[in-house]
């Protein structure tokens, strides 16, 4: 069965180094998901430069919730404040919708070589391109405020307040992507050095090459001032170490793919 994966068009389709690159649902969606900040670009025509926004979102589909996002299209979800830029624009969009671009990155190693311009980075991204629309059934906003929630911290949503105020309802605002097409590109590995560079002894011998591996760690809770709970809840706590060991794993791993 072919791997299920988003069509190569003018957008989408990588150009330098595209053996990298993968257009697959499970690969795109779980960066989008896994990344605790997108960036979200459009064109605002009142100024004179692109927007570029840091935003929370993760990918869904409210038409069918149990659909495996490794297998099936998505949506991306935005959570916003009601008066915001993009929110103001997606509101005012023609129905097909606001031209977004939603970029995810990770860093996940510093890689050195014997010269400056073999130097490198490993990482992982996603870039997706679609139609924002502004969500104005209320059942689709809160599936998508849960959604969002949860996907920052499970458990998270069930575990506090809710559901949200009629004040908290009307301040806050969810944008729909609707996905066009997106891809992935991926680095991993160690340095690749000149030939004629690893002939250099005295190069070699007094250069250090390889990975400086990089990764986001999650630490240790710091009490609020209202606080009244007397610990860190098991599902914080074991969450936050499980995210830091994946992303400390990961990071060595990606050293040696190559």
């Amino acid at each position: 069965m072919a791997t299920p994966e988003y069509p190569k068009t003018a957008v989408n389709k990588l150009g330098r180094l595209a053996s990298r690159g993968t257009y697959d649902f499970a690969t795109i969606h779980t960066l989008v998901n896994t990344c605790p900040v997108l960036h979200v670009s459009f064109n605002d025509p009142e100024h004179s430069f692109p927007v570029v926004l840091p935003m929370l979102g993760c990918t869904g589909n409210f038409q069918d919730r149990s659909a495996d996002p490794n297998n099936t299209a998505q949506d991306v979800y935005i959570h916003g404040y009601v008066s915001g830029r993009m929110f103001k624009k997606g509101k005012e969009a023609a129905d097909d919708g606001l031209p977004v671009t939603v970029a995810a990155t990770f860093l996940d190693g510093l890689v050195l070589a014997l010269a400056p311009f073999h130097n490198s980075c490993n990482y992982r991204s996603a870039v997706a391109y679609g139609y924002a629309t502004l969500v104005t059934d209320e059942a689709e906003a809160l599936y998508a405020m849960e959604l969002i929630t949860d996907n920052l911290l499970p458990d998270r949503w069930a575990k506090s307040r809710n559901p949200p105020t009629k004040a908290e309802l009307s301040s806050t605002s969810i944008l729909k992507v609707r996905i066009e097409s997106a891809s992935a590109k991926i680095r991993d590995g160690g340095p690749s050095d000149d030939r004629a560079d690893l002939k250099n002894t005295d190069l070699v011998r007094s250069t250090w090459t390889g990975v400086v591996p990089y990764w986001g760690t999650w630490g240790e809770p710091v009490e609020g001032k209202d606080n009244g709970c007397s610990e860190v809840e098991p599902y914080i706590e074991s969450w936050r170490m499980k995210e830091t060991s994946k992303a400390k794993t990961y990071a060595f791993e990606a050293i040696e793919k190559k």
